[in-house]
């Protein structure tokens, strides 16, 4: 479709769009923010959808490494994306796809690929128009295709980036296109304090918004970043200063719960403004009472569950933050508090997890115990030797995706007496491959991808811990892997005490498998957490809290 008959239907559709830009510098919270806004709108009984523009030149963040950019989350169609779609999808209880994901990369190579198919007809590409108007026409398409009221974008990085020029641009000739009031543009930009002047300053956010002036944008509302009250003196500044109205320039605190966000945008009118802004005659007040009724349980005075987390990428949670907020959610769901200790495989590994030492102690304080998804060999023995104490000590485990691969080598190492059972990921030559690649994996070089990824169905075994919790006899759950378990072994296993309470029937994989007699220990190869929201916990985190309170009882 032609790109100005996309914007004759989008004109037509009415659909507003509601840009977010970050200015100052990165981790301010945009996704959060954008999340909030997205939460006042669809609670007032508008359709929602949201897009993240990335300004890096990878395709997608599969093949970065999760302490470069967190998490991976990966969204039902199998699409690899920034940890801000995690965001959306968990305040916003909704499905995103492939298409809510966009980076320079992916605009890049769908550039370079129609030029080798002779698509520009012998002209010479350049940023504009060519560069720019794939970004616009993808969204477009975008806002067609969903056909909702508000259509969410967040910018990714910080205004002044050289990357983002593109996405800006744009966003400037977006608003020439489209109709009077129909794309609205916030900016986000930190208001620091000096302690030593006892002062908020403002000056960052003015040199800020001049950078969009000099990309021909001028924002329509500011959202002013800040641990504290920003107050009105400097609200009148910032308006004089940078020619936003002051009715439209809002504070966006630090909260906790994060969920608190949501309530104080409300109380400051954020969403009766955005719907005015749009010229939406009768504007709605968002419905929070469900938000409400979870801030009162998370800030309700009581006792904490002690779970470790076994990780291998240490130093920051991003990498584990849906984990982390599914843990969190499935705890205030059985009204307890979580203390989440993150602790380093190697740590375990190098220790030998023998009684006495630092990490035994700290082990052996935990009430359960979960060991997440990730890649190569790095902390694979750390995580086998947690696994091991985990069954000897009737310790409730949760395992996601490599979490089940470990739980079962560990299991044949030392339960089965295959000592040198492995995953070919880890060793290429072991005798006895455990976990192993499918056929049809074994020839791939490229990285980005090519696993299996996105929403697949696995059929529950009745009388089992995964039945238990899910209630029902088919789920579909979210995948990121290339490993699978080695059906070769299965019964050997079944025979030792193992069950394969979940499977995917196509191709006759093991998607759950849980051990007889140990109060929980339970490993899946796909990833539960991702389909967690704080107002609807997984089933299998919940019933992994359950077993805790029920052995701690």
């Amino acid at each position: 479709m032609q790109k100005d008959e996309l914007l004759r239907k989008v004109i037509k559709k009415k659909t507003r769009f509601v840009v977010i830009t970050g200015g100052v510098c990165s981790s301010l919270g945009k996704g959060v923010l954008v999340s909030s806004i997205g939460v006042l709108l669809k609670n007032s009984g508008y359709s929602v959808s949201v897009v993240k523009w990335d300004p890096y030149l990878n395709v997608d963040p599969g093949t970065m490494s999760p302490l470069v950019h967190g998490e991976v989350f990966v969204t039902d169609d199998g699409a690899e994306t920034d940890l801000d779609l995690g965001h959306y999808e968990r305040f916003l209880n909704i499905h995103l796809d492939k298409t809510s994901s966009v980076s320079s990369g992916q605009i890049f190579k769908e550039i370079l690929d129609g030029e080798r198919e002779g698509k520009y007809l012998g002209k010479d590409i350049q940023f504009v128009p060519h560069v720019v108007d794939a970004i616009k026409n993808r969204l477009l398409n975008f806002a067609i295709d969903k056909n909702v009221d508000f259509v969410l974008v967040e910018i990714g990085g910080t205004v002044g980036d050289m990357e983002g020029i593109a996405f800006l641009e744009a966003v400037r000739q977006l608003k020439m296109d489209l109709a009077d009031r129909q794309l609205m543009l916030c900016h986000l930009s930190l208001v620091p304090f000096l302690s030593w002047a006892n002062e908020l300053k403002t000056k960052p956010t003015q040199h800020s918004v001049i950078l969009l002036k000099k990309a021909g944008l001028m924002p329509d509302s500011l959202f002013l970043r800040s641990d504290r009250k920003v107050g009105e003196k400097s609200k009148e500044k910032l308006s004089i200063m940078c020619g936003v109205h002051k009715d439209l320039i809002f504070e966006s605190l630090t909260w906790e719960p994060v969920y608190k966000l949501f309530l104080d945008l409300q109380q400051q009118d954020v969403n009766k403004r955005i719907q005015n802004w749009f010229s939406i005659k009768k504007s709605k007040k968002a419905d929070l009472s469900k938000w409400k009724k979870l801030i009162k349980k998370i800030e309700k005075e009581k006792e904490k569950i002690t779970i470790g987390l076994i990780a291998k990428y240490v130093g920051s949670n991003d990498p584990y933050l849906s984990v982390i907020k599914a843990l969190e959610s499935a705890c205030y769901a059985n009204g307890y508090d979580v203390d989440i200790q993150v602790i380093d495989a190697q740590k375990i590994e190098k220790e030998n997890l023998k009684k006495g030492t630092d990490i035994y102690e700290q082990v052996k304080k935990l009430q359960g115990l979960i060991i997440p998804g990730g890649f190569d060999k790095r902390g694979i023995v750390g995580k086998i030797l947690a696994a091991k104490y985990a069954r000897e000590n009737k310790i409730p485990y949760l395992g996601l995706c490599l979490g089940m691969q470990v739980m079962l080598i560990e299991y044949a190492q030392s339960v089965l007496k295959i000592t040198d059972a492995s995953s070919t990921e880890f060793n290429k030559s072991t005798k006895n491959p455990i976990i192993s690649l499918l056929e049809e994996q074994a020839e791939i070089v490229k990285k980005g991808g090519t696993m299996r990824l996105g929403k697949f169905p696995c059929t529950i075994i009745p009388e089992t811990l995964a039945y238990k919790a899910y209630k029902k006899k088919e789920v579909w759950e979210r995948h990121r892997h290339r490993y699978e378990f080695n059906n070769a072994y299965k019964k050997t296993f079944e025979k030792s005490g193992v069950v394969f309470s979940g499977i995917y029937k196509k191709k006759d994989l093991v998607e759950i498998s849980e051990l007889k007699n140990h109060p929980f220990m339970l490993g899946c190869q796909f990833h539960p957490e991702f389909l967690s929201t704080p107002l609807k916990p997984h089933p299998l985190f919940n019933e992994f809290i359950r077993a805790i309170l029920a052995k701690k009882s």
